[in-house]
C-alpha cells in the first residue's frame, strides 16, 4: 500500500562521524528557552498555532477526573515544576550526539509520559531519525485505528526491561539485535514524546533549557578525540560541565559510557573534580531502569558487542550547590 508507513533506511543517510564543532555553522537556535517552539517536534503535546492556549503556542494541561494536571495523553507534572512552569509540557531528557536515535527509541515506551529530544550536529542523521521517529508514530497511529476490527496487542515494557537487566548483569551481551522500535504492537505513549533536532549543543545548549529543567542528559560513546590538540573539542570538559549542571536540576542523572578507557578516565576525572556532580554508587546504577538501555540501545553499542569490546559507564548525580542555600 503506498499509505503504509516505512522506517528509513541507514544506507541513504551515512555521515562521516567527525564534525568540527567550533567552526561557524548555521543553526536555528532560539534567543532564549521561552521562545523555542517545540510544536513540529512534538505536535501531540504542543499547538501549532499561539492564541489563547498559552504563548509560543505551548500547549495547556488539561484538567483530569482526579483533578491532576496533565500534559498530552495520560503525562503528569513533575512535582518540584514551579506554578508558571507547570501549566506547559517541558523536555526533561536530552541525548546529547544522539546519533541514529537508538536510546530515545528504547526509552520512549519506558518513559511515556516524558518528553525526550536528541540533540545532534550531523544533518543527515537527525533526518533519518525524525524520519524514523514519525514512521514510528505512524505505526502507532495505524494501530490504533485498527483496534475497533481486530486485537491489537501491548508490548509488555516490564518483561523487555528484565531482559535488557538480565544481559547487563550477565557475562556476555545478549542484547545484539536492532530495536527499530515496535511497527506491530502499541507501546506506552506511542513515541509522541522523543524528537530529534540539529544542534551544536557546545555552543547553544542553554538557549533550550531554563536553569534546572532537564533531569536526565545522556552522552553516550561520544567522539574520543584522540589527539592532544583536539581534546578541547570533547564533550566533557570543566566548562561544559558547568553547562550541563545549570540545565539539570537537583537530583537529576548524567550518564556517561565509551567503549574508549582513556576518554572514560578523562571523563570521570573531570566529573569527579567538579563540585556539582557526585558519583552515584554501583547499587544506585544497578536499580536505575534506563542504566540497561544506555548500555544496550544505542547503534554504536551494539557495535561495541558485536566486536567483543568493553563499555565503561558512569552516572553521576546533580547535588546541590551550597551557594545557592546561604
Amino acid at each position: 500500500m503506498a499509505d503504509e508507513p516505512r522506517l528509513p533506511q541507514k544506507r541513504y543517510f551515512r555521515q562521516r562521524a567527525h564534525v568540527n564543532v567550533f567552526n561557524d555553522m548555521k543553526f536555528d537556535y532560539p534567543e532564549r528557552p521561552s521562545t523555542q517552539n517545540w510544536a513540529p517536534y512534538y505536535p501531540a503535546y504542543f499547538r501549532a498555532d499561539a492564541g489563547e492556549s498559552g504563548e509560543d503556542g505551548k500547549r495547556p494541561l488539561s484538567e483530569s477526573t482526579e483533578g491532576e494536571a496533565k500534559r498530552g495523553p495520560k503525562c503528569e507534572v513533575p512535582s518540584e515544576a514551579s506554578k508558571e512552569a507547570s501549566n506547559l509540557a517541558r523536555v526533561e531528557f536530552a541525548d546529547i550526539g544522539c546519533g541514529y536515535g537508538g536510546l530515545l527509541v528504547a526509552l520512549s515506551p519506558l518513559y511515556p509520559n516524558t518528553l525526550m529530544v536528541g540533540m545532534e550536529i550531523r544533518t543527515k542523521l537527525v533526518r533519518y531519525l525524525q524520519k524514523r521517529i514519525e514512521a514510528l508514530r505512524a505505526f502507532q497511529h495505524t494501530l490504533l485505528d485498527q483496534r475497533s476490527t481486530r486485537t491489537v496487542e501491548w508490548v509488555d515494557v516490564r518483561s523487555k526491561l528484565d531482559r535488557e537487566i538480565t544481559a547487563l548483569h550477565s557475562s556476555t551481551d545478549a542484547v545484539d539485535e536492532p530495536d527499530n522500535g515496535e511497527t506491530t504492537r502499541l507501546v506506552p505513549g506511542h513515541y509522541e514524546n522523543i524528537a530529534s533536532m540539529r544542534i551544536n549543543c557546545q555552543k547553544y545548549l542553554p538557549n533550550f533549557f531554563t536553569k534546572g529543567q532537564l533531569s536526565k542528559i545522556f552522552v553516550l560513546f561520544a567522539d574520543p578525540h584522540f589527539k592532544r590538540r583536539k581534546h578541547k573539542a570533547r564533550i566533557v570538559t570543566q566548562t561544559l560541565l558547568a553547562e550541563y549542571a545549570y540545565v539539570l536540576r537537583e537530583g537529576g542523572v548524567f550518564y556517561m559510557i565509551t567503549d574508549v578507557r582513556d576518554l572514560y578516565e578523562w571523563n570521570v576525572k573531570h566529573l569527579d573534580a567538579f563540585p556539582l556532580f557526585e558519583r552515584m554508587s554501583e547499587d544506585e546504577v544497578s536499580k536505575d531502569p534506563a542504566v540497561p538501555c544506555v548500555v544496550h540501545s544505542t547503534e554504536e553499542g551494539r557495535k561495541v558487542a558485536r566486536n567483543k569490546g568493553d563499555k565503561f559507564l558512569a552516572c553521576y548525580r546533580r547535588i546541590a550547590d551550597p551557594a545557592e542555600e546561604l
